[in-house]
């Protein structure tokens, strides 16, 4: 007999969205560490530097990662209201 397994859907499928977070975190870790190395290797002589620059990198691959994988989970966050900008000139000096 054929199971029927229940389809989940995909806003409630967590395996899914850690598969996605878990490429995504992966691979933007290694194609920044190997763009801060390859940066390192072309701007910088020291050793220390090069090695910064690589950590750097990774940082960013990291970082970039975390906010993708933020919005996967908790969906898009809400688009905060532009700012107001009064339409009165503004005051000139000795005025109010």
């Amino acid at each position: 007999m054929a199971e029927n397994k229940e389809l989940v859907p995909e806003k409630y499928d967590v395996n899914a969205k850690w598969d996605a977070c878990l490429d995504l975190t992966v691979r933007r870790f290694v194609y920044s560490s190997f763009a801060g190395a390859f940066g390192g290797l072309l701007f910088f002589r020291s050793p220390v530097t090069r090695w910064a620059s690589l950590a750097f990198g990774a940082g960013i691959g990291i970082g970039s990662a975390y906010t993708d994988c933020s919005h996967i989970f908790n969906g898009n966050p809400a688009k905060s209201a532009p700012l107001k900008v009064d339409d009165a000139p503004a005051p000139v000096d000795g005025q109010e």
